[in-house]
């Protein structure tokens, strides 16, 4: 067992020990690595290998369960993952048809992420490491994310923009390697996947039967697409004036609950009744949060095209995580970058929320590159906050760009002139 010493001399020790640890694993050969996936709510193994091929895989979800409880109950999720995570990775190599002793590497989550799930996966990987000799790869939530569209898309290479969106995260990045990251922005409240949790909860969406088993997004979604008039409740666009790249959306939040409780009055509801005009308030919502990440994004390539960060020949968007699961917000992503000579990837629906897959993937990155692999592995801690590469916030906002935005009123069938600041028509 290795014993942290905060001076320097031991600190530079350690990370030679491991340096070479990772130097003896570093080759072209075929491997095949186990990933265990239990950062907030999802118990979820994958095995992959070197080509990409799917081995195996098995996911339990607890979703049901906390959207009965009204949201993520830590404690509760921990107990679920401590339940089922053994049964959970036998599950993935049954489907496999292999024995633990044909893997070559496990990768676990380690941060970002609940604490108290991120332990259950993290001392479950670590226990087989030791238990059949592996070596263990510790994998951050959001770079596997953002790394999984290149096992389905091998025409992506590094650099390239990605745009990640889920429950916990809203963030904008360049990736420049497997473990090299350029931060552009990232939200400074809510994320919009909260969001969207927590107006569907309101809207009591859950009561009527076909909103009953989605989540927020999925649920806001369905409702946005059967509106009648996705302008009858006006939104400002968020940090319209602030030129970065950075995400907002508690205030769209607080002002669509604003809408409800007019709403609410107006009609004299009781408690357990949803809004008439739910699904125009939907629609609404999901539309100035689909506004404000398409800005955000727009600003961040013209960004990257103004410091030469990416070459034109591999100008791509990969957007991922939960929400990227939108087929609203994906059709205004590519009207963006479709105007802007840029190729969007989305990983398929299931590889967009969590699972193992994507984390034995990251995996399969980082044993093909000989990085972050690990004999020895007691140091290695979970995080709950972790960020995302180096930032360059502050430099997107020295730039001071201005941008002419995409018009994303082709969205809708009736081709209405939409202002696109506001949602309010604009009058010929």
């Amino acid at each position: 067992m290795f014993l942290i010493n905060k001076s320097n001399y031991f600190t530079r020790l350690l990370n030679r020990t491991l340096n070479r640890s990772i130097k003896r694993y570093k080759s072209s050969k075929p491997g095949i690595i186990l990933g265990i996936e239990t950062s907030c709510d999802d118990t979820g193994c994958g095995i992959v290998d070197t080509e990409g091929k799917i081995l195996g895989e098995a996911l339990h979800s607890q979703h049901l369960t906390h959207l009965r409880n009204g949201g993520i109950i830590p404690p509760l999720a921990e107990s679920l993952h401590r339940h089922t995570i053994e049964k959970v990775v036998q599950d993935a190599l049954d489907a496999a048809n292999l024995s633990i002793n044909q893997i070559d590497a496990i990768a676990a989550t380690v941060r970002p992420g609940l604490p108290l799930s991120l332990l259950i996966g993290t001392k479950y990987g670590k226990y087989l490491c030791k238990k059949y000799s592996k070596p263990f790869i510790p994998i951050h939530h959001m770079e596997a994310h953002a790394l999984t569209a290149r096992m389905f898309d091998r025409s992506i290479e590094f650099p390239f923009l990605v745009l990640l969106i889920s429950g916990g995260h809203c963030l904008l990045s360049v990736v420049e390697n497997v473990d090299s990251f350029l931060l552009l922005g990232e939200s400074i409240d809510d994320a919009p996947g909260e969001a969207f949790d927590k107006i569907s909860r309101r809207l009591k969406l859950t009561n009527l039967p076909e909103y009953s088993t989605l989540s927020g997004g999925q649920a806001i979604e369905l409702a946005a697409s059967q509106a009648t008039n996705p302008l009858q409740f006006r939104f400002n666009i968020p940090m319209i004036k602030y030129k970065d790249c950075n995400f907002s959306f508690s205030g769209v939040k607080n002002v669509c609950l604003h809408h409800l409780f007019r709403e609410e009055r107006k009609y004299d509801l009781p408690p357990d009744a949803v809004l008439p005009d739910y699904k125009n308030l939907c629609a609404s919502f999901l539309l100035v949060t689909t506004r404000h990440l398409c800005h955000r994004v727009q600003r961040g390539i013209e960004y990257v095209a103004k410091k030469n960060l990416i070459p034109p020949d591999k100008q791509t968007l990969v957007v991922s995580g939960g929400v990227a699961c939108n087929n609203f917000i994906a059709e205004a992503l590519k009207i963006v970058c479709d105007n802007l000579n840029y190729k969007l990837v989305r990983p398929p629906p299931k590889l967009c929320t969590d699972n193992g897959i994507m984390i034995a993937w990251n995996g399969v990155e980082r044993w093909k590159a000989g990085i972050g692999i690990y004999t020895e592995f007691d140091n290695i801690e979970i995080e709950k906050s972790s960020p995302l590469g180096k930032r360059l916030i502050e430099d997107v906002v020295n730039e001071n760009i201005s941008c002419n935005w995409v018009r994303l009123s082709k969205l809708y069938k009736s081709k209405l002139n939409i202002d696109e600041e506001e949602n309010v028509l604009i009058k010929n």
